[in-house]
């Protein structure tokens, strides 16, 4: 089982003042993660809207296994608008050494990286009983 949840705000740049006042930068990622959505489209959440003037990905899901689009779509973002920020929790129970935890991806300045979520972990017995339990 591979559990995910996340969001982030999109973001063209990190810096308070813009010189692109009326967006059409932002536009244009916008678009081009429109697409990728398209190329990556499943049952789950993927969804990418603007709330109050600024651009969110909100993003999660339950298939049975890892879906490595969903971890290279979050990086993406990032790739794409280097002054994003979000956060996308994973619970895989196939990862080696981390089958009964929480996982947290943090988007900082568009940058990746990755950390144990504490306050879901470990999963079992902060979760679920043990086997037989």
């Amino acid at each position: 089982m591979f559990e995910y949840h996340g969001w982030i705000n999109v973001q063209e740049s990190p810096g308070i003042e813009d010189a692109d006042h009326d967006g059409d930068r932002l536009r244009a990622v916008a678009e081009g993660l429109r697409e990728r959505i398209r190329e990556i489209d499943s049952p789950y959440l993927l969804d990418l809207r603007w709330m109050n003037g600024e651009l969110f990905v909100h993003l999660g899901g339950c298939p049975n296994h890892r879906d490595e689009e969903i971890v290279a779509f979050f990086g993406d973002v990032g790739a794409r608008a280097p002054g994003s920020y979000g956060l996308l929790h994973v619970r895989d129970d196939e990862d080696p050494g981390h089958e009964n935890e929480f996982r947290v991806l943090r988007m900082a300045r568009g940058q990746v990286a990755e950390y144990p979520d504490a306050l879901l972990s470990p999963c079992v017995p902060m979760l679920e009983d043990p086997f037989g339990g």
